[in-house]
């Protein structure tokens, strides 16, 4: 049935809808199954995702109408078509009357995704007026909370140098948490990696004690604060407090040194919404992990990693993975840096919505997957910043003379960005960076040919 009448009008303006700010708009990519006119997919689209069915139905009112989701642009040969949702559509809490991710996920990327009148559409980006942005918590830590426990300015602070524990799997309590005050000798950051949790081989209410006991030794031998996020992911929201809480009494007097992880892709919006109104104290980590089974650059369905993180913002995260631009061993190009920017700044043209939070606090990105101290400077400067959190397994633990060395040659990296200087020469007064050639020949084969004569190395 062809709803296009009812559930699109192209004289909409989006620039009156902004104005207006009654909707949150949406902007797909969509291709219709052979045979189905455009306009009648995307109003279909629009349809299943607000008032609409497949008939005529006789419980219908002049209100209902009134809410209907509009199809309002469309452009064919390049498969975009956009819709404007009423605020009124969205389901809000009956405790609070605050917005939820979960309705708006459940009308704009619900029912849709497998009608059969569509071959595929995916989410490329969103808008949300300033109405509805007051609804969502937003952050309530951002990085400049761990600056200050870091002893750096609260305004650029600069780059936190962090890790994974390495293997992210089979390490006992006791080298679990030697492993963590051996990188924390000279690093800032440690997170649980996403599997890492309660195994039997390692369980929380016995490596946790240790960690946080490596911890304190590394602090005192150092003269500097140390962080750890810590992976609370679970099914059943109660044992993820469970944990949060045992994790909060065991670090005690340094519990503002503790982040909680949760893998907010495969637990979903309601742990992540938990996690932040339950420990608003605490900086909020989502990890998100299995999101490439919708937002990999290959997928035709879904949502894309912006909107993935763009979403979390809304949520609260205070850090969220972005991946690596293209300088990792992860899926995305030099053009991601757009999502670090629609997640950081307080205004952000998107891919199709220019986005103001007016003054939401930010999330920060963080940097993982196959990074180390030769591929940072150029990721600093695609970037155009270093304020971001990198946690660099291999790249610290990789590092020919320690994990600690590692570490360090990760800071020194960012003062050789920070700095201007060629990493070649600064590496000849800077011993950890300069090792790390040595640690990732073939890495720095490819980025600094010539790099053993320069630097005096002939293995």
């Amino acid at each position: 049935m062809d709803q296009s009448a009812r559930y699109s009008n192209l004289d909409l303006k989006e620039a009156e809808l902004i104005k207006n700010g009654g909707h949150i708009l949406v902007a797909y990519t969509m291709t219709p199954a052979a045979g189905v006119g455009y306009l009648e997919a995307a109003a279909h689209i629009a349809a299943e995702s607000s008032t609409g069915t497949n008939v005529e139905v006789s419980t219908t009112d002049d209100f209902t109408k009134g809410v209907d989701a509009l199809v309002y642009f469309i452009d064919e040969a390049k498969g975009i078509m956009k819709v404007a949702y009423p605020n009124d559509l969205f389901d809000r809490n009956v405790t609070d009357g605050r917005a939820m991710i979960v309705s708006f996920l459940t009308l704009a990327i619900g029912n849709n995704q497998g009608m059969g009148d569509i071959e595929c559409l995916q989410m490329q980006d969103f808008y949300v007026p300033p109405r509805m942005l007051q609804l969502f918590d937003g952050p309530a830590k951002d990085i400049s909370d761990l600056w200050r426990i870091l002893g750096r300015p609260v305004v650029n602070g600069g780059y936190i140098s962090g890790t994974i524990i390495k293997p992210k799997l089979g390490l006992r309590p006791e080298p679990f948490a030697n492993a963590a005050y051996q990188f924390w000798l000279g690093g800032d950051f440690i997170k649980n990696d996403e599997p890492q949790g309660n195994q039997v081989f390692c369980p929380i209410k016995k490596v946790l004690p240790l960690v946080y006991d490596a911890m304190k030794r590394a602090q005192d031998e150092t003269g500097q604060a140390k962080l750890f996020s810590m992976n609370i992911t679970a099914d059943d929201h109660y044992e993820m407090c469970a944990r949060a809480d045992y994790a909060l009494e065991t670090f005690g007097p340094d519990a503002d040194k503790l982040a909680f992880l949760v893998d907010g892709y495969v637990g979903g919006p309601g742990m992540v919404t938990t996690a932040r109104r339950q420990y608003a104290g605490q900086y909020l980590h989502y990890h998100r992990a299995g999101h490439g089974a919708v937002t990999s650059p290959s997928s035709k369905r879904g949502y894309t990693a912006f909107v993935l993180a763009k979403m979390s913002r809304l949520q609260g995260a205070s850090g969220i993975h972005v991946g690596t631009m293209g300088f990792g061993k992860m899926e995305g190009g030099k053009d991601d840096k757009v999502i670090a920017y629609m997640i950081e700044r307080d205004s952000c043209q998107g891919p199709f919505y220019h986005q103001e939070w007016y003054g939401m606090k930010p999330t920060t990105p963080i940097i993982s997957g196959g990074m180390n101290a030769l591929r940072l400077p150029g990721f600093f400067e695609n970037l155009g910043h270093g304020n971001v959190i990198n946690t660099a397994g291999g790249g610290s633990y990789g590092h020919i003379d320690s994990p600690a060395a590692g570490a360090i040659s990760l800071r020194q990296s960012y003062e050789c960005w920070k700095s201007g200087a060629d990493p070649i020469e600064f590496a000849k007064e800077h011993k950890e960076f300069a090792r790390a050639f040595e640690s990732f020949p073939k890495d720095a084969d490819k980025i600094f040919p010539g790099w053993r004569q320069k630097l005096g190395v002939h293995k």
